[in-house]
């Protein structure tokens, strides 16, 4: 077992709010993604309040989402975000929420022992907008092996 394991951030502002009959689509998505990325292999652990998502957690804003997970390695991750029906809902994402002018999703390693926060997840998304992938807060397009 590797002493390492990968934590991801992704944002998403909306365009309606989330009770929003415009949301209803994805809402209705929204348990049965979870519960894919719970069972996907390699998944470790997610944000979440007790209702089992995080959709009434507001820390980059009320009209914010906020997905923060950890994985076993990129190769899982990438699996789940890629080559499941999470794919699906990615594709329609734009019904649903603005397009980000800048980064909103972020990747680093972690000790396997860590459960990232919200404020650690916020300076890697900061790190990665004010330097570009690095060692400490990377992408998809730019990753970096594990330390």
């Amino acid at each position: 077992m590797s002493a390492y394991q990968l934590a991801q951030l992704n944002i998403a502002q909306m365009k309606f709010a989330i009770d929003d009959p415009a949301m209803a689509d994805f809402v209705a998505r929204l348990e049965d993604i979870n519960a894919l990325a719970d069972a996907a292999p390699g998944f470790v652990w997610r944000l979440q309040t007790d209702d089992g998502d995080a959709t009434a957690i507001d820390f980059f804003g009320a009209d914010t989402l906020v997905n923060l997970s950890v994985w076993k390695d990129l190769d899982s991750l990438r699996a789940y975000v890629y080559r499941s029906a999470h794919s699906e809902v990615m594709a329609r994402r734009r019904q649903w929420f603005e397009r980000i002018q800048d980064a909103y999703s972020v990747l680093w390693w972690i000790d396997a022992a860590h459960i990232p926060t919200l404020y650690e997840a916020s300076e890697k998304l900061g790190c990665l907008r004010r330097h570009g992938s690095t060692v400490h807060a990377f992408t998809f397009k730019q990753p970096f092996a594990s330390k």
